[in-house]
């Protein structure tokens, strides 16, 4: 058998092992390889060997594997050589990183989302800007008694024309109920205090906890101030609310905002532990000091009131979040006349409640009703009433 050179047998034997191999080789009739041949399968009726006649002679032929054994056997050696030189190189290699990479910081690359505000944003205000307290005036109920007293289903109400500034109807106004979602109408104005409506909230899981109603959204997902506000107002959603208070500064720091804004506007049976309008002991408010949070939002927050004014808004899905189409709760905006929204809500403790605003022949009438069963036909009634009940003097 044939060892290779340098292993016990001379060079001479080599070439003689490798003629009688190629002699051997020509002998045979087939090659089988992956599915070709090289010959004609079966056996010859002769086993003599012929050589064709374009073969070259056994001499050359010696001389060319001679040739070839040689070449093979100084590469094999510089093949060696540089194997065993190879692992020096590789440590060279690995020993001093790349400037380039070395400088650049890992973790970046792998943050985790956090429900934090983003460090780029402006810090926020320790104090809410100043505030204009609308005026709200009972002189004129006070010379004009009611002759026709509107019949509601709820425990509280008022009726105030704003263009006028005054009072035309109350019924327990100034005694602290649940307030229901009413609360949300603070919500938004203090984060509209607070930052940009396009500031940017990354949702925070506790957000998408709370019970319904819910806008729908998702943690992790980045969606404005507005839009957040365009989900709490129309959807009434309390998921929404949340990730606006925790996505403004922390939860406890913004309800602070909410009673400091109460207290700035003369709030005097208002109370907010939340900023959804969620059942809590300490959570109320009247419906005098709703109604002054709606003519506060309607005058003051142009943008507040087209959200609260509008039926639907489409908000499309980007890359940071799905889509979302909030529908308004407030049937109001499609079955009274002159409608301009505000904010509906509902908890068990709370029952139905509403604050609702219409405008006809450039008068505003502001109304609320809470502890109702049927606060929309109670809303109607109200409005209604104050359209038949002009201010004079």
């Amino acid at each position: 058998m044939y060892q290779g050179p340098g292993r016990g047998r001379n060079f001479l034997d080599t070439l003689i092992d490798l003629a009688h191999h190629e002699a051997d080789f020509l002998r045979r009739t087939s090659y089988p390889t992956s599915g070709y041949s090289l010959g004609t399968r079966g056996r010859r009726s002769s086993r003599r060997l012929v050589a064709p006649p374009h073969r070259r002679t056994p001499v050359i032929r010696l001389a060319i594997v001679a040739l070839a054994l040689l070449l093979g056997s100084r590469a094999f050696g510089i093949l060696q050589a540089h194997r065993d030189l190879h692992p020096v190189a590789a440590t060279a290699r690995t020993g001093t990183p790349h400037p380039a990479v070395a400088s650049r910081p890992a973790a970046s690359a792998h943050r985790a989302p956090t429900a934090t505000p983003s460090p780029s944003r402006p810090p926020l205000p320790s104090q809410l800007p100043q505030v204009k307290v609308p005026v709200l005036s009972a002189s004129w109920l006070r010379t004009h008694p009611i002759a026709e007293v509107p019949s509601i289903k709820g425990r509280a109400a008022i009726v105030v024309d704003l263009t006028a500034g005054q009072i035309l109807y109350q019924q327990d106004q100034g005694t602290r109920y649940a307030d229901a979602s009413l609360t949300k109408m603070m919500t938004a104005m203090v984060a509209a205090d607070l930052v940009p409506l396009d500031t940017v909230i990354t949702v925070p899981e506790a957000a998408t906890q709370v019970e319904p109603n819910h806008m729908g959204i998702s943690t992790g997902e980045k969606l404005t101030v507005r839009e957040l506000i365009d989900g709490m107002m129309l959807d009434s959603g309390n998921d929404a609310a949340e990730a606006i208070a925790m996505g403004i500064t922390d939860r406890a720091a913004f309800i602070n905002f909410m009673n400091q804004k109460a207290a700035a506007l003369h709030l005097r049976a208002t109370h907010f532990t939340n900023p959804s309008g969620l059942d809590e002991t300490d959570h109320y408010s009247s419906a005098y000091d709703l109604a002054v949070m709606g003519a506060t939002l309607l005058a003051d927050y142009p943008d507040l009131r087209a959200v609260v004014g509008s039926k639907q808004i489409s908000i499309y899905a980007t890359p940071q979040h799905k889509a979302f189409n909030p529908i308004n709760i407030d049937r109001l905006l499609s079955t009274y006349v002159g409608a301009i929204g505000i904010k509906p809500g509902y908890t068990g403790a709370a029952g139905y409640c509403l604050a609702a605003a219409a405008t006809r022949n450039g008068r505003t009438i502001l109304v609320v009703v809470l502890g109702s069963t049927q606060h929309f036909t109670d809303a109607t009634t109200l409005l209604d009433f104050g359209f038949r009940h002009p201010v004079t003097h």
